[in-house]
């Protein structure tokens, strides 16, 4: 982990991924596309197997009917898109993808979540300092996710997945959400930071031009965070918190 990092007070906002970022919610997103996938490959005798790998590869940082696609694709399967309407049991990428979207709901209320210490102590410290701060998450349940973890009143901004289709903002790695983000908020950019913890993230932020891109290393590798745009790498944002 570096020793000499940037002063963040020092910039005109800070925006956030929000799972592994601010929550660990990365985690039960990761179980529950391990739980949906692995049913799905069995059903459908699709090879090889699903791994973690895959999700690191296809998924993370990406809006969920993306993630769908790409990982399909992977295997040379193709199904019709479908509409985000489609029931569960739909075999089309929405439908996959909603099915997907029940184990996830299911897994958060029986689990709950909590931010990292080490974001809540950062975030503590940007809002003692008046920098403002925004999420920026593919994930169609970012708001929920904030709620549930008590923070959802410390962001004035947050673009999601929701947000994303309904102004037609284009998947990370494509810089739109980002972008959009620092538009939100109020602040350009080139003086801006951006934390994330997938390559997709972190190459979305970085043909956004943000001044400074951290990546957040929960399993996605520090040398594939740096490869994608990132600046600089840390394990933790506690890493910020003097």
């Amino acid at each position: 982990m570096p020793t000499d990092l940037p002063d963040l007070l020092t910039f005109d906002g800070v925006l956030f991924d929000l799972d592994g970022v601010l929550t660990p919610t990365a985690d039960v997103h990761m179980h529950a596309w391990q739980t949906m996938f692995v049913e799905l490959f069995a059903a459908w005798g699709i090879t090889p197997p699903y791994t973690e790998r895959d999700y690191f590869e296809y998924l993370d940082g990406k809006k969920r009917y993306d993630g769908v696609a790409s990982l399909l694709r992977s295997r040379d399967v193709e199904v019709p898109w479908g509409d985000p309407s489609d029931p569960p049991a739909a075999d089309t990428v929405c439908g996959i993808g909603n099915r997907k979207n029940i184990v996830f709901e299911t897994l958060l209320r029986s689990e709950g979540i909590s931010p990292y210490p080490g974001s809540l102590a950062l975030l503590e410290k940007l809002e003692r300092a008046n920098v403002p701060c925004g999420v920026v998450s593919s994930s169609k349940n970012a708001d929920e996710v904030l709620r549930a973890a008590g923070i959802r009143d410390r962001f004035p901004v947050v673009v999601d997945g929701v947000v994303a289709e309904r102004d037609h903002l284009a998947s990370k790695p494509a810089p739109d959400m980002f972008a959009a983000g620092a538009r939100l908020l109020g602040v350009d950019p080139s003086s801006a930071v951006a934390f994330e913890d997938a390559h997709s993230g972190v190459q979305s932020a970085a043909a956004a031009g943000f001044a400074l891109v951290v990546g957040v290393d929960r399993g996605a590798g520090a040398g594939t965070l740096i490869a994608s745009g990132a600046h600089i790498v840390v394990d933790d944002l506690s890493a910020f918190v003097a």
